[in-house]
């Protein structure tokens, strides 16, 4: 009898970690649909619970919580790390039966990849669990939307399939992935499948070309329809031909998905550095790592916004508030914590220690997020770390919450917390030149973005301020830090895929990502509203920029502003609020004049460098303080105070 072994995080579940480091997992859609779909197997687990005794406890005490019954027999329990096959032959070993009678469950390539390597079969999402029982394989798919049906259409036939949405391009292409039963399902309901190749131990990525198009002259005589199938389809050739163009062996790490919004889709074997990839000309923000969902195609922040969106109107910061604000946050409080974590100071009062970087391949990371979890937590906020993996190591988001009982929605602040100097220029010790080295080199991102962090810090603080002064929000408020936002946003991606999977409902998020550049001229605030996804989310992301716009005056007044929407927008897709607009909630994003490309920029001259530090001539805090006062009133607006 075949068995079938499970990875927990973010496969089966989302896991979130407490202040006192208590573990919840919140299953993910259609799981325990397959899971008593195999009922009559047995089952187990491949799963990373951390070091020690006391956290493989802890991990399975949760397993038990949230799948009760469903995991019962402990020789089938595997815990530790999934870098390397042994403990997949340890699984295999423990079955009792042929290692091709074993099957791993897992969303991480690498991890699927080691499965293999141990002779288990794999799957890369549990609705594929039966197909890799009965050795079918799974491809990806390109599905266009016929122009009489819809998303919502789609999404009926693909909740019933074998079927698993990866990407909404628009309401009329969506990358899926799909077993011959889910393709032929698709088919019948009237959904034609380009099939484009297996997923096998790759991950999907969507690859933004930036570079210009010269179409042949014989273009000039077709539609407008024509040239614009043309050029995205040359579009993606330059980018899947940039990336092959930079591998030793293309054939055997890629695999091109077809054309995309302003690039191309990219299947990637496990271990391929795409992340790592850029062309000279590639705006920042051009590489997007796609994740499965299942609830993709619902956009739950639709339903949402229609209420909220007549609000953004009226919000007009209150003179408690923006005297609150101007007391909080404050270019000093904005340099101390910048100061904090890209390494001038050490990382927490009292102790010597000083980080170097916060790369998500650092060793500094974790203990990052370990420092901002304490000092939000000591603000009173409810703190919890949302775990996820990538590249085989577990990284957390931060997340501090001022919870109000009854409240209609939550108001998020966010920014990343990880940086690169990717850009830098690096040199072994013959002084040759090398390749940045993200695990040991220096990337303080003290503006990118440890000035969108320490932001987010000071406007906690304000928060904390007001209710120790006796004021309450009416709404929930969350400050959160995201993890990896330079490996094609997979922090926030997986923050937001998870709040949809709980049914979080949010009035508006509002990201800060490099604010503190500043070369001197006009100050310039960018406010980002652009949504790659359309439909209601796009009204509501350009009223909520309008909020932030209506505070600047009492706390930016001498700032030019720019409000940048629709598709052209120069950073739609391109940061975190990005990630919730793919869930169709409002999302903004204020920066330093960085991305608008019509005129001369003033922001970072140091971006992705290790020169990006507290003491560059660029980074000015006084400039900061002016964005972040400005999105934290909008905010606190929001959330009725």
């Amino acid at each position: 009898m075949p068995v079938l072994y499970f990875d927990i995080g973010e496969t089966l579940a989302d896991a979130s970690i407490g202040a006192d480091d208590s573990l919840t997992l919140h299953p993910r859609p259609r799981v325990f649909e397959v899971l008593d779909g195999v009922a009559g197997l047995r089952r187990g687990i491949i799963s990373n619970p951390g070091p020690g005794e006391a956290a493989r406890a802890r991990l399975a005490a949760a397993l038990q919580a949230a799948f009760a019954g469903r995991f019962t027999d402990e020789s089938l329990l595997h815990w530790g790390p999934k870098t390397a096959r042994g403990i997949f032959d340890d699984a295999v070993a423990s079955a009792g039966v042929p290692a091709d009678d074993c099957v791993f469950v897992g969303e991480a390539p690498e991890e699927r990849a080691f499965a293999r390597e141990a002779g288990m079969r794999a799957a890369a999402h549990p609705v594929f669990a039966l197909a890799a029982v009965e050795g079918r394989p799974v491809f990806w798919a390109r599905i266009e939307v016929p122009a009489d049906r819809s998303l919502a259409d789609l999404e009926a036939i693909a909740n019933a399939a074998e079927v698993v949405p990866v990407h909404v391009a628009s309401d009329r292409l969506v990358l899926v992935m799909a077993s011959a039963r889910g393709v032929n399902a698709l088919e019948q309901g009237g959904f034609p499948a380009d099939l484009r190749g297996q997923v096998a131990e790759t991950t999907a990525f969507l690859m933004r070309d930036d570079r210009p198009v010269s179409l042949p002259e014989a273009f000039t005589e077709v539609s407008a329809t024509a040239r614009a199938t043309a050029e995205a389809t040359m579009r993606a050739a330059a980018a899947f031909g940039f990336l092959a163009s930079a591998l030793d062996e293309p054939e055997r790490s890629l695999v091109p998905l077809g054309p995309a919004s302003g690039g191309a889709y990219i299947a990637a074997v496990a271990g391929t550095p795409v992340e790592d990839l850029h062309p000279a000309e590639a705006k920042p923000g051009h590489t997007e790592r796609l994740l499965p969902d299942p609830a993709l195609l619902s956009r739950p922040g639709e339903t949402q916004v229609r209420g909220f969106t007549d609000e953004f109107a009226n919000g007009v910061p209150s003179p408690e508030t923006i005297a609150a604000v101007r007391a909080a946050i404050t270019p000093a409080a904005l340099s101390g914590h910048v100061a904090r974590i890209s390494g001038v100071d050490p990382l927490v009062e009292g102790d010597p220690l000083t980080v170097r970087s916060r790369d998500a391949s650092s060793p500094d990371n974790p203990l990052v997020v370990s420092a901002l979890a304490r000092r939000l937590h000591d603000l009173g906020l409810t703190v919890r770390r949302h775990e996820f993996t990538w590249h085989g190591r577990r990284l957390s988001n931060v997340e501090a919450e001022f919870p109000v009982a009854g409240a209609d929605s939550a108001v998020l602040v966010t920014a990343h917390l990880d940086s690169t100097a990717a850009r830098g220029e690096f040199f072994d010790s013959s002084g040759r030149p090398r390749p940045y080295d993200p695990a040991r080199d220096p990337a303080p991102g003290a503006d990118d973005d440890g000035s969108g962090t320490a932001a987010v810090l000071a406007a906690a603080e304000c928060l904390s301020a007001m209710i120790a002064d006796g004021r309450a929000p009416a709404r929930t408020v969350r400050f959160v830090l995201f993890n990896a936002e330079e490996q094609g946003m997979v922090g926030s991606k997986a923050y937001a895929r998870a709040a949809a999977a709980a049914g979080d409902r949010i009035v508006g998020v509002l990201q800060m990502d490099m604010i503190a550049g500043f070369r001197g001229g006009t100050r310039t605030m960018e406010i980002h509203t652009g949504s790659s996804v359309p439909g209601p989310v796009v009204g509501a992301s350009d009223a909520l920029g309008g909020l932030v716009a209506q505070a600047a005056p009492a706390l930016a007044a001498d700032f030019s502003l720019q409000s940048l929407a629709g598709a052209g927008d120069p950073a739609a897709g391109r940061s975190d609020h990005a990630s919730f607009h793919e869930r169709g909630w409002a999302a903004a994003a204020v920066c330093e004049n960085f991305f608008d490309d019509t005129a001369p920029a003033t922001g970072t001259r140091q971006y992705h460098m290790p020169g990006d530090t507290l003491l560059d001539e660029d980074h000015d805090t006084d400039y900061a303080a002016g964005i972040a006062r400005t999105v934290a009133a909008a905010a606190l607006t929001l959330a009725g105070l």
